[in-house]
């Protein structure tokens, strides 16, 4: 379990394993580590990097190098387990998550979805039991620029829910990003939490792949694209809410409270590149399903028209098998 005193707030050195080395996992590791964390992370493309250069961040927060990391590749044992794993895998990757996960777990390790989408900690919760599997959303922009470096351009705030909502629970996890100087609140639900950065992911991922590579910036500036990221921003708050409604949730979105914010802060990101639109550039697997199929599925099931949801989800499916041809044929 992560070291804490006894109100419950970290206060040792906590042993994170980050599964999934990509900007992501990357940046909160680089974090941790730099806060004193004993962090060891489990990669693939970047593990010799990682070996032999260190981990680079480059932040307009300030720049932060680490000549010596911790790394190991998928299927090596981490000795000894975890505290905390971060699972920051693409959801593409669900179906071999929790094998991936395992050699780093052990009896009092808490599991960690810090992916995208919804519905994405079942398999997790499967494997290694529901009360020590969270979910964290993260509303960051970073990247990628060349192995072992990450560009961090804005934001890092993460939203931290427990998957049986135990607000004790979450609060650990929570205090652990805090240690690191890393904003971290806790949901009133993982539920809310999830359909909260889906508001951001449906229209803006969507539109960057279904637009065939736009920016953010281009989404904003082009009349009919933004138009197009207001009406499915919207439709995802009242699939939300109606969503968290027949759970018997309480808490609610205010649509217009909701696009007002989630754009102003677009806005001040510039010119970015989604996650899904740099997969779709470099021909990866899209993260569809997680994104856009589980929201819009979950739309029909309560009887909603989501006409802008449906559409983007038809068309970035159909890029993402156009790209798994393409792959296959090569």
């Amino acid at each position: 379990m992560l070291p804490t005193d006894g109100l419950g707030i970290v206060s040792a050195v906590a042993r994170v394993v980050i599964v999934g080395a990509g900007a992501v996992g990357l940046f909160y590791g680089a974090r941790l580590a730099a806060a004193g964390h004993d962090v060891v992370f489990v990669a693939r493309r970047e593990l010799e990097a990682l070996r032999q250069r260190g981990l680079e961040l480059r932040s307009p927060e300030g720049d932060l190098r680490l000549s010596t990391v911790a790394a190991v590749g998928y299927g090596e044992p981490v000795v000894p387990p975890a505290d905390l794993l971060l699972c920051t895998l693409k959801t593409t990757a669900l179906d071999v998550a929790a094998e991936l996960c395992a050699p780093a777990v052990g009896p009092g390790t808490r599991v960690v979805a810090l992916m995208n989408g919804l519905d994405v900690e079942a398999p997790l919760a499967e494997r290694f039991g529901a009360a020590r599997v969270f979910g964290v959303m993260a509303f960051v922009g970073v990247h990628r620029e060349e192995p072992g470096v990450v560009r961090h351009v804005a934001y890092g705030r993460v939203t931290v829910g427990h998957l049986l909502d135990d607000r004790t629970e979450a609060e650990h996890v929570a205090e652990l990003f805090r240690s690191a100087g890393i904003e971290a609140v806790v949901a009133p639900s993982l539920r809310y939490a999830r359909w909260e950065k889906l508001c951001w992911n449906v229209p803006f991922n969507g539109l960057s792949v279904a637009a065939d590579g736009a920016d953010t910036a281009t989404i904003l500036a082009d009349e009919e694209l933004r138009r197009l990221a207001e009406r499915a921003m919207r439709e995802v708050v009242a699939t939300a809410n109606a969503d968290l409604a027949a759970r018997g949730a309480e808490e609610r979105f205010v649509a217009d409270d909701v696009v007002s914010r989630l754009f102003a802060q677009t806005v001040a990101l510039g010119p970015y590149r989604t996650s899904m639109l740099i997969d779709y550039e470099h021909g990866r697997p899209l993260e569809v399903e997680a994104i856009l199929g589980n929201p819009v599925r979950r739309a029909r099931e309560l009887h909603l028209e989501v006409p802008t949801m449906e559409a983007l989800y038809a068309l970035v499916r159909a890029r993402d098998r156009r790209l798994a041809r393409d792959r296959e044929a090569r």
